[in-house]
């Protein structure tokens, strides 16, 4: 599987204090049950510049936001970035687990976003839009 990181490498993200603790802690957590998953989303967290909540911008992909991106086809759809208990893909909830939501983190307005399928293919998407989360929704 390739690394987002190694597919967009010149591309900065910011994350929150409080998601950066929340999902390094959830990456350690799955070393031993899910090793390329944590070590994808570990590789993203060492990456991340680190900011406090209250001062992430509002175009900013955190945990929680609802993302309009547009695909390659010019298809667009509105996907919230969730925890994995949370996640429910007929809600198009997508996991901060799954190779697009660890791709999407993190990335800002006019990104585009790359990454490689379960099985293989490599997909990316362009931001459109980031409707950040609800007071109290990111910390659930």
């Amino acid at each position: 599987m390739k690394h987002a990181t190694g597919l967009r490498p010149s591309s900065q993200i910011l994350i929150s204090d409080t998601d950066h603790d929340r999902l390094t802690g959830l990456a350690r957590a799955l070393l031993d049950r899910a090793p390329e998953t944590a070590e994808e989303l570990l590789s993203e967290m060492d990456r991340a510049v680190i900011t406090d909540a209250a001062a992430m911008p509002a175009g900013v992909v955190r945990m929680g936001s609802i993302v309009t991106v547009r695909a390659e086809g010019g298809d667009t759809q509105r996907i919230m970035l969730v925890y994995p208990g949370e996640a429910d893909i007929a809600e198009n909830r997508i996991s901060v687990l799954t190779p697009m939501g660890t791709a999407l983190i993190g990335a800002a307005i006019g990104q585009a976003v790359c990454w490689s399928s379960r099985g293989g293919r490599e997909l990316s998407v362009t931001i459109e839009a980031v409707d950040s989360p609800a007071s109290g929704q990111q910390r659930r």
